[in-house]
């Protein structure tokens, strides 16, 4: 049985999403993907199709690039989401302009309110170099906080390297 909420933390291309659709998958309730990328290229398209078909069939889809609260709420009990990914939602939030400590505290609280649990996929930025400008450095601080509060709440949090899921905090289903 899943946690309430999950935190699974990775660099890029670590395995963390492959690894957060097998929680949900396997914790044998109607996988919904909480989707919050934008395909504004054909990278981009490509990636979200590369994406969509690993997952296979018997996924239901949300997008919700910048108001996953909203999908949260409508999550019902029988149901486990995956959130893919908290950094996109926060680049999405921070590039529109948005207030982004206001902007985590209403993601924070849907999560909590959450009807169904939810596996949150995001990025570790902390292992990285200084970012040679200021809006690449607000984003790296931007996203520690949020790794941080999402740790805290979260039941669960996995850091996924190389593929492998380590455990940092609770218990595997």
């Amino acid at each position: 049985m899943l946690p309430d909420l999950t935190l699974v933390l990775g660099g890029a291309a670590s395995g963390k999403s492959a690894f957060a659709e097998r929680l949900v998958r396997d914790s044998g309730q109607r996988p919904l993907y909480l989707a919050t990328a934008q395909a504004h290229d054909d990278e981009m398209r490509a990636k979200i199709a590369r994406h969509r078909a690993a997952r296979g069939p018997g996924w239901d889809t949300a997008e919700a690039p910048r108001e996953p609260a909203e999908v949260l709420a409508g999550a019902a009990a029988g149901q486990a989401v995956l959130l893919d990914c908290a950094t996109m939602w926060l680049s999405n939030t921070l590039l529109a302009g948005a207030d982004v400590d206001a902007a985590r505290t209403t993601l924070l609280h849907a999560l909590a309110a959450c009807a169904a649990p939810v596996v949150v996929v995001s990025n570790e930025v902390g292992l990285s170099g200084v970012p040679d400008n200021a809006l690449a450095r607000r984003f790296r601080d931007a996203q520690g906080r949020l790794n941080q509060a999402l740790a805290e709440q979260a039941d669960l949090a996995v850091l996924v390297v190389a593929g492998l899921p380590q455990v940092l905090k609770g218990h595997l289903p």
